[in-house]
């Protein structure tokens, strides 16, 4: 699966101007004047993935970035999987991947398996990376479609067999193996893509320590009043529970599921996607490891829901996504503890949310990351990635004094049609069964969806065609994934394929099913890449972390 990066360069080159523009000297352009002061509302993944970044390039000695958290405030850690995209965002902090992955316990991560989503038995892989290779500029899926509809027609003994065949990333999962693409190669490998599986609270507390050399002021407390422009309707500044006065000129809201800046202050609204996408609780527990982690996330379906499991170093996360209005709590704990590997190493405990979003994710001056911007159950590991996009799409936003409503807008529109994004492809994964064993899935089965995504799985059935729209981050190799692990096949190939040799399009494919195949099995196995490269935390005999801190 590729993602669209070109924001990271957009963010980069735009911070890298601006921290130019801003060391000239000046205080402004006519009546613009640069902002001095950022407050962000809240720690946990959000707030410190915000105070990492913005104070790599705006903590230069005349503007300042404060954090705002209290010890007494719990975070929520739904989300320890993650997509590509996190890769770009480590190398715009400059973090080495070594001291993440031993910091972070963290594992690789080739994409995601899924089992009992079309029908209970079933069992398919979504990879990182593409399938195939392109002929004369003929995408291999059509090809590939081809063959299975002509073997499954009998029209002859066809060469498709199963699309993971063909994809670097889901043979290297099955083995249990991984390999760094290196720059430039020609190796099958530079096919890999990959993300991290690693401890959410870890992360943060890794990306406090960087934030806080490169000078982010953490600020201790609980805000108990929020103050507004009488004229503007700005905040303008938060007093903590010691009666503490921080101001700010632009407020970043990473307070959680509350919102207190975007929701109790603002008043933005919520836009409910639980129609669509109705699981609302999740029941999460760790458990001891029963062997060598896996590099890659299992999604397993249940009868109102799904479980994850999330392999680290140290532990396996696992959860049990469920719909209220279809199952109990009891129930759902007693799916989850029945379907653990390893001995539970905490009580489970209970999340609750609702699918949607706010009605603006950036409002007067404040700007929601995280859960206060809203939430997207983590069946595809996006809740990292709406986080680091909302910053990276703010750096290549950021604002003067006035903020120019343009601009907020700007920022407003592209935040709303990532959401609604990857909204759409999680829609896909429930409309696309073919279960009918429960009210749930006979519900989401039925259910009207947004016409965006009716659309792309209509131009599927008739010719196996995908067409993005936008920067869409799931891209075609991810949608053939779904759409075809859950067997919704075409109704026909795309003309276009016919346009090549039958004979030598089959001859490729299986010299190709090969070539995956040996690579994978050459490479080394997960673990011991990781230990290989520096990552692996090690521990004495006692389990007790032996490794240094970062300082």
């Amino acid at each position: 699966m590729k993602y669209a990066c070109n924001l990271l360069q957009i963010a980069n080159n735009n911070a890298n101007d601006r921290v130019m523009d801003m060391g000239s000297g000046g205080n402004g352009i006519g009546n613009v004047k640069r902002l001095e002061r950022v407050v962000i509302v809240g720690g946990g993944t959000a707030g410190w993935m915000a105070a990492a970044a913005l104070s790599r390039f705006f903590a230069d000695g005349r503007r300042t970035i404060t954090l705002i958290e209290s010890d007494a405030i719990g975070t929520v850690g739904v989300g320890e999987a993650t997509i590509p995209p996190i890769c770009n965002f480590n190398a715009m902090l400059g973090i080495s991947e070594s001291d993440f992955l031993k910091e972070t316990r963290g594992t690789y991560k080739l994409g995601i398996e899924f089992v009992n989503w079309g029908l209970r038995g079933d069992s398919y892989f979504h990879p990182f990376g593409e399938y195939g290779q392109d002929f004369h500029g003929i995408q291999f899926h059509h090809l590939y479609l081809r063959e299975l509809l002509r073997e499954n027609g009998g029209g002859n003994a066809g060469t498709a067999g199963d699309i993971g065949a063909f994809s670097m990333s889901t043979m290297a999962a099955r083995k249990a193996r991984f390999g760094r693409p290196a720059p430039g190669a020609q190796s099958l490998v530079s096919q890999i893509a990959y993300a991290y599986h690693f401890d959410a609270s870890l992360y943060a507390a890794f990306l406090r320590r960087l934030a806080e050399r490169q000078g982010t002021r953490r600020e201790e407390g609980r805000i108990v009043d929020v103050r507004r422009d009488g004229e503007t309707g700005d905040v303008t500044s938060v007093r903590l529970e010691n009666g503490a006065q921080i101001a700010a000129e632009l407020f970043i809201d990473c307070s959680g599921f509350r919102g207190l800046l975007i929701e109790e202050a603002l008043e933005t609204g919520y836009e409910d996607w639980s129609h669509w996408l109705p699981m609302d609780r999740a029941i999460a527990v760790p458990t001891s490891n029963t062997g060598p982690p896996d590099p890659f996330t299992r999604s397993t379906a249940h009868s109102a829901g799904w479980q994850w499991r999330i392999p680290l170093q140290h532990r396996t996360g696992n959860g049990h996504v469920f719909s209220s209005a279809h199952m109990n709590e009891d129930e759902a704990r007693g799916i989850l503890l029945a379907n653990l590997e390893g001995e539970t190493l905490a009580e489970p405990r209970t999340l609750r949310f609702k699918t949607g979003m706010r009605r603006k994710a950036w409002n007067h001056n404040v700007v929601s990351l995280g859960l206060s911007g809203g939430f997207i159950e983590p069946l595809e590991s996006t809740s990292i990635h709406l986080i680091q996009n909302g910053i990276q799409r703010l750096f290549a936003l950021f604002p003067d004094s006035p903020i120019s409503p343009l601009e907020r807008d700007e920022y407003n529109r592209g935040m709303r049609e990532l959401f609604e994004d990857v909204r759409d492809f999680i829609i896909l994964h429930y409309k696309a069964t073919q279960r009918d064993d429960s009210e749930f899935w006979r519900y989401v089965r039925n259910m009207e969806i947004p016409g965006s995504l009716a659309r792309k799985m209509e131009l599927w059935r008739l010719h196996g065609r995908i067409f993005r729209e936008n920067a869409e981050l799931f891209t075609t190799p991810s949608w053939v994934a779904v759409m075809l692990g859950q067997n919704i096949r075409p109704a026909a190939f795309d003309p276009i394929a016919d346009t090549l040799d039958e004979e030598k399009v089959a001859r490729a494919m299986q010299q190709m099913r090969r070539a995956y195949e040996e690579t994978a099995e050459k490479l080394p196995p997960h673990e011991a890449f990781i230990r290989q490269c520096g990552g692996w935390h090690e521990q004495d005999e006692r389990g007790v972390a032996m490794t240094r801190t970062a300082s």
